[in-house]
This record gives structure tokens, C-alpha cells and sequence, in this order.
């Protein structure tokens, strides 16, 4: 088995940050997530991200700098999820694979049911 290369957005809009939880039927449904994706073989982790984001939610941001990678062992596979701090430049509400999304203070995160592979990512927000 091997790892799942994976990409997340830590999305910032006026000193707020962007999570939106998995909707039922998904892999991990009802946890709050930073919003990203799987990195295609021959994608950048930047072009993944923006492809995702595009993809999943119809969000155009800017990334502004790597945050740091978490690996994490689900049982049935692994993870190695890649976090880039970004700022909002455009999103309309569109959710695919979510059913909710906030915007909120990181010092507030520990307030939601955040997924295992995002929770050594808040850490490492500055």
C-alpha cells in the first residue's frame, strides 16, 4: 500500500480561515476539512491544489507559502496531506463534496471535528 499524495488549502480571507465538512457518503464524511485533493502524477502540489479548489468548490486563490505535510494511517491507507497557506480571491458557495462550510478563527478550530490528517496543520499556522 501505498501512500496518497495529498494537497490542502488553508484558505484565509480577512484574518478569517476557510474549513467545510465532508457530506455523507464520502470518505471521512462529518469532518471539517481545509479543502484540497489528490495530486495527479504528474501535477506540482500548487497545480493540484488550484485544480481541486476549482473542481470541488469554484475557489481561485492565491498561495502565498508551504505550511507543512502530515502523514496519517486511516486503517485501509495512508496519507501524506500538504498544507499551503492561501488567500481568498474568489468563491461563490459551490460545495460537491461538502455540505457546509465556515469561516472562522484558527484559534476556534478546536471547535469543530476536524479530520486526523488536518489537525498537525493547525499547529504549524502562523
Amino acid at each position: 500500500m501505498g501512500i496518497i499524495k495529498v494537497v490542502c488549502g488553508i484558505i484565509f480571507n480577512q484574518e478569517k480561515v476557510f474549513i467545510c465538512r465532508r457530506k455523507k457518503g464520502k470518505s471521512q464524511e462529518g469532518f471539517w476539512e481545509f479543502p484540497g485533493g489528490k495530486i495527479e502524477n504528474t501535477e506540482t502540489d500548487e497545480n493540484a491544489l488550484k485544480r481541486e479548489l476549482i473542481e470541488e468548490l469554484e475557489m481561485d486563490v492565491d498561495i502565498i507559502s508551504f505550511v507543512g505535510k502530515s502523514i496519517h494511517d486511516y486503517g485501509s491507507f495512508q496519507i501524506e496531506l500538504r498544507g499551503y497557506k492561501c488567500d481568498l480571491k474568489h468563491y461563490a458557495g459551490k460545495l460537491t463534496d461538502h455540505d457546509k462550510y465556515i469561516w472562522t478563527d484558527v484559534n476556534e478550530l478546536s471547535n469543530y471535528d476536524i479530520a486526523p490528517a488536518d489537525i498537525p496543520l493547525i499547529n504549524l499556522i502562523d
